[in-house]
């Protein structure tokens, strides 16, 4: 397989996890200000699966996609309002969070603990974002964001982690073997 050919994969994965990011957005849980959604697990996901420039780069490419008004984010909603609204620091924050958990798999290695350090790591920095966004655009006190933007999440955040570390594993692993996915080294060859 050519090096083109390689990368040509790659950008198919890559589209195909914003597409899913895209889905797990409308798995919602209400709650008053921010509701829990299956974005956060797909953003798990794509990282642990695709690693830190993919990974980011499917994260770009649905928040560029939502921006434009394409209704991808939580509740079919998009358009540059909702990345500057109240929730829009989650949305940010999944860029740093996405590179940080796919660097550190990188750095390490791929496997459940490192995933699950990696994407318990990414949660905090998108809870982080989050919060600190909610207090400023929604006007709240700091123990106000916090109550609504940080604390509810926490367990769920974890449980996400976990899944996205177990299932993202035992994909990237069936990825690699079916050569849908490759490796950092086989990619710069």
């Amino acid at each position: 397989m050519t090096n083109g050919q390689i990368k040509l994969r790659s950008l198919i994965t890559t589209a195909l996890f914003a597409a899913i990011i895209s889905v797990m957005a409308q798995l919602i849980i209400p709650l008053p200000l921010v509701p829990i959604t299956g974005q956060t697990l797909a953003i798990g996901l794509a990282s642990t699966i695709l690693g830190s420039r993919y990974g980011t780069i499917s994260i770009l490419l649905y928040i560029a996609i939502g921006a434009t008004g394409v209704p991808v984010f939580a509740e079919l909603s998009g358009g540059i309002s909702k990345l500057i609204g109240p929730t829009g620091g989650y949305i940010v924050g999944f860029i740093p969070a996405a590179f940080i958990i796919g660097y550190y798999m990188e750095k390490t290695s791929f496997t459940f603990v490192n995933a699950m350090i990696a994407n318990t790591l990414g949660m905090i920095i998108t809870l982080v974002f989050g919060t600190v966004w909610l207090k400023i655009a929604a006007e709240l006190s700091w123990t106000a964001a916090i109550a609504s933007g940080m604390t509810p999440f926490i367990i769920v955040g974890l449980i996400k982690a976990a899944l996205a570390s177990w299932v993202g594993i035992i994909i990237r692993r069936r990825l690699l073997s079916a050569r849908l996915l490759f490796s950092l080294k086989e990619e710069s060859m």
